[in-house]
């Protein structure tokens, strides 16, 4: 039976096309496929789509981490989308002839091999974490690399699942993992008062009582206040939906939405979901 994976590598570069290329070729491999490339130069992160065969495609997202660290020094990067690692986050998602299950055994093979090969502490999210309180990425971030930095070697909750309790001196540290599908959804306000999208994404987000399987933050980004969001289960929780309450939580503030993106890509049922939703 033939496999399918997809894997989504998240860099912080948003800004330097020549270190994403680089980036890019280092993960170029036979039975890999680039679907997609994003770069922002406000988040100062990438976002690349990455599909192949299972066995190949682990092996290109450990080379592009390898590369990453070669070309990204966290000391000096900044930008508005927190961060711990030069390649921040490795999910694994599960396409055809492959399970969530294989995908974290994909995911901590991955995470294995970063530390071996380059010295980059990794840490378990989602599906493939070890402990409850892993499986949130922004549990696992909190304070980022800085923070990160300062309490590895103190903070027993800080010791990453691969590695010794000390960061990469420039790279960080990396979390890998195994997930759903994740639609990342910005929504631009028509003002560049960033208090505004930071108190519409906590009312907006599940931990905050809002949509179930939605997390956000709110954002400057192009002289805009931008309400940036993670979509974890688009069946459950769609699009359209999602937008309804920016919009009306705007209103209470005042302004409204402008534009919105999708960041990399979506399934296509999601796209037909939202088609249906305008139409009607």
């Amino acid at each position: 039976m033939s496999t399918l994976v997809e894997c989504v590598p998240n860099f912080s570069e948003g800004r330097d096309k020549a270190k994403v290329d680089a980036i890019i070729e280092a993960m170029k491999m036979d039975g890999v496929y680039l679907l997609d490339r994003e770069m922002d130069a406000d988040h100062n992160r990438c976002v690349i789509t990455l599909v192949g065969e299972r066995e190949p495609i682990q092996e290109a997202a450990i080379r592009g981490v390898g590369k990453a660290a070669e070309l990204i020094d966290l000391n000096v990067h900044q930008g508005a989308h927190p961060r711990m690692g030069a390649a921040d986050v490795v999910p694994f998602i599960p396409i055809e002839g492959v399970t969530i299950e294989d995908c974290v055994a994909m995911a901590r093979h991955v995470g294995a091999e970063i530390w071996k090969r380059y010295q980059i502490p990794v840490y378990l999210y989602e599906a493939a974490a070890a402990t409850p309180e892993r499986q949130n990425l922004e549990n696992i971030r909190r304070g980022q690399f800085e923070g990160i930095r300062a309490e590895i070697a103190t903070n027993p909750a800080r010791k990453p699942d691969f590695g010794d309790p000390k960061v990469h001196p420039t790279a960080g540290a990396t979390v890998v993992g195994a997930r759903k599908f994740l639609i990342a959804y910005n929504v631009f306000l028509s003002t560049p008062d960033v208090q505004i999208a930071k108190n519409i994404a906590k009312a907006v987000r599940s931990s905050n009582g809002g949509m179930r399987f939605v997390k956000g933050a709110g954002f400057l980004v192009r002289g805009m206040a931008q309400v940036s969001m993670n979509l974890t289960d688009f069946e459950q929780t769609p699009i359209h939906r999602v937008f309804e309450m920016v919009k009306r939580e705007a209103a209470r503030y005042g302004v409204m939405p402008v534009s919105s993106e999708i960041v990399g890509l979506i399934p296509k049922a999601c796209g037909l979901e939202w088609s249906r939703s305008w139409s009607n």
